[in-house]
């Protein structure tokens, strides 16, 4: 959109007839993000708080709008990338985070845990040196001072703090681990997801003639990496009936993971009356 037309459009956003606002405003949300930084200009040289509050609202709508249409993308390819998912979501709340910081910062973790690791270790062993370097070094913990948070659910919001919620550490913890190249997959665990770490031998076996579970253990992210033996998963088994042998055995993928994220985010606004996120959210998470 030309300067000029903008300029015209925004003068028009204090007119007090409503049906001339709707109208200014379907134009501007007819725009791409690009217009948003000559709506902050506006803004900024605007003394008019009505003004300065339309365009406030005129770029939630727009920025929403962009990354909604970024997720869509995203979910209809083919092969997805969690961690693009997982920013793409994180700019709702934060449209101007940059990838490559995020990049950035999962990368220091990664490489502080490969230094540490050869090629004799047995799959237990990987999986301490995780632990020790994600909970004991870097300091990543549930937030149990305020677990309810939306913060608890934004990859940059975690990375920054070092505070999450059992379903956010869980996805950090895969992250990670794909970075390492390890064989940890997402189970759809109630309540506190954990992470199964497999022998992809078997598991490739199983779809020949193999009945050999290719599970060697599970991770719970939710408290600092704990190991999880079978037998005790095939307890809860027996003794849930939320729970079945195909959830706990099944790798979720990464649109489901995603919108396990999503679940959690909707949870925490619905708790602090923020309807409009919640339909925001609701929005983004049909498309998955």
């Amino acid at each position: 959109m030309e300067h000029k037309r903008l300029h015209a459009l925004i003068t028009l956003l204090d007119d007090p007839d409503e049906s001339v606002f709707r109208m200014v405003e379907q134009e501007i949300l007819k725009e791409d993000a690009g217009i948003v930084d000559q709506l902050e200009q506006i803004w900024e040289t605007s003394l008019d708080e009505l003004i300065q509050s339309r365009i406030e609202n005129l770029i939630q709508q727009i920025q929403f709008n962009e990354t909604k249409a970024k997720i869509a993308n995203w979910a209809n390819q083919d092969s997805l990338d969690l961690f693009e998912g997982y920013f793409l979501l994180s700019c709702y709340q934060y449209p101007d985070i940059k990838k490559k910081s995020i990049e950035q910062k999962l990368e220091r973790i990664t490489k502080d845990i490969w230094l540490e690791f050869k090629h004799s270790l047995t799959a237990l062993e990987k999986i301490t040196i995780v632990n020790h370097l994600l909970y004991d070094v870097h300091k990543f913990s549930i937030n149990h001072s305020n677990l309810s948070s939306p913060q608890n659910c934004y990859l940059n919001q975690v990375l920054d703090s070092g505070k999450g919620n059992a379903v956010s550490l869980a996805v950090l913890y895969l992250l990670i681990a794909r970075k390492l190249e390890l064989p940890v997959f997402f189970i759809d665990f109630p309540r506190n997801p954990l992470l199964a770490y497999m022998d992809l031998s078997v598991a490739r076996e199983a779809h020949g003639e193999s009945n050999d579970n290719p599970i060697l253990f599970y991770v719970n992210p939710s408290n600092k990496g704990a190991i999880v033996g079978k037998r005790e998963i095939d307890y809860l088994v027996k003794k849930n009936e939320m729970l079945s042998r195909e959830m706990v055995s099944t790798p979720c993928s990464d649109k489901f993971i995603l919108r396990r994220i999503l679940d959690s985010l909707i949870l925490s606004y619905e708790e602090l009356g923020f309807t409009e996120k919640v339909a925001d959210l609701k929005d983004i998470m049909a498309m998955l």
